[in-house]
């Protein structure tokens, strides 16, 4: 299926589209299923999908490999449980907007892990903390009430994700770790943890609405499941310049969903807030695919 650049490009280019697509998903699913149901659902889903299509490759994981498993997997209740509850509470496009920033957490989590971060860079952290005030702040410039909660789990989540990708690095760096088991198994703590809080905090029902049912099945299936098994071998065939490139249009395909089917308007001022934050992103991603590509030479 994958055996090209171009095609590599094709299926990193329809995982984004699914991703962009998936903050809408969720607030449908969410009209009929509480936020931790829904996340343990639909992530014990993309679980069995992957043990289904690949089990050979899960047998006999390691002890290195299981603890990783159970560290990574409970950052991933947090990574997922803070984008849930942002979709809860926020607009959509500042969900998706927020959600998208995880590289300018990187530098800050990066420092208590030792590491030097560059000038540059907090150059660019700048402008997304700009990005991210003329996006979720009134026209003059004070709090939408309204919104200050979600817009919290949406940063809540990019910073959550951004130290669940610095250990990550540290996970697989581990000759005693196999990444593609720890990546699976993950999913299947991460629903595990969240359906112990919704047995703690939340009732049960089932939906009424086939559209929850559709939703949270596409929500599991292909943004989830299918993603995790395609994505690694994409990768192979492609850039990381291409890859930051393409996933840059997760939010703005959001957007674009939020205001084509939900109904909602972004003021000017958002509008240059959310350009800020994608020219960060960008910047900040194609950086580093050049620092990557410039170590291997």
């Amino acid at each position: 299926m994958i055996h090209s650049q171009r095609s590599a490009d094709f299926i990193l280019f329809i995982i984004a589209l699914a991703w962009g697509t998936s903050y809408l998903l969720t607030d449908i699913v969410l009209r009929e299923i509480s936020p931790f149901w829904q996340t343990g659902l639909r992530f014990l889903i993309g679980f069995i999908v992957i043990a289904l299509l690949s089990r050979d490759k899960l047998k006999n994981p390691s002890p290195a490999t299981k603890k990783w498993s159970l560290i990574l997997g409970t950052l991933l209740v947090g990574i997922y449980l803070g984008a849930t509850f942002a979709i809860k509470y926020t607009s959509l496009t500042n969900a998706a907007f927020l959600s998208c920033i995880t590289v300018a957490f990187i530098p800050i989590f990066s420092i208590f892990y030792g590491k030097k971060v560059p000038l540059k860079t907090w150059i660019l952290v700048a402008f997304t903390t700009l990005g991210v005030g003329l996006l979720t702040l009134n026209d003059n410039f004070s709090f939408q009430l309204g919104h200050i909660k979600g817009d919290l789990f949406a940063l809540f989540c990019s910073a959550s994700y951004a130290n669940h990708l610095i250990l990550t690095e540290k996970a697989v760096s581990d000759a005693q770790v196999n990444p593609f088991q720890v990546g699976c198994f993950q999913l299947f703590v991460c629903s595990l943890i969240n359906f112990a809080l919704a047995l703690l905090f939340e009732d049960f029902s089932l939906p009424s609405q086939p559209i929850t049912y559709m939703s949270l099945v596409f929500l599991a299936i292909a943004c989830t499941g299918l993603p995790f098994l395609i994505q690694p071998l994409a990768l192979s065939y492609t850039t990381p310049a291409h890859t930051a490139i393409i996933y840059t249009l997760e939010p703005l395909v959001a957007a674009f969903l939020a205001w084509g089917i939900a109904g909602e308007v972004m003021s000017g001022q958002s509008l240059m807030g959310a350009t800020i934050l994608i020219a960060s992103i960008l910047y900040m991603e194609l950086g580093t695919a050049r620092k990557e590509k410039n170590e291997k030479a």
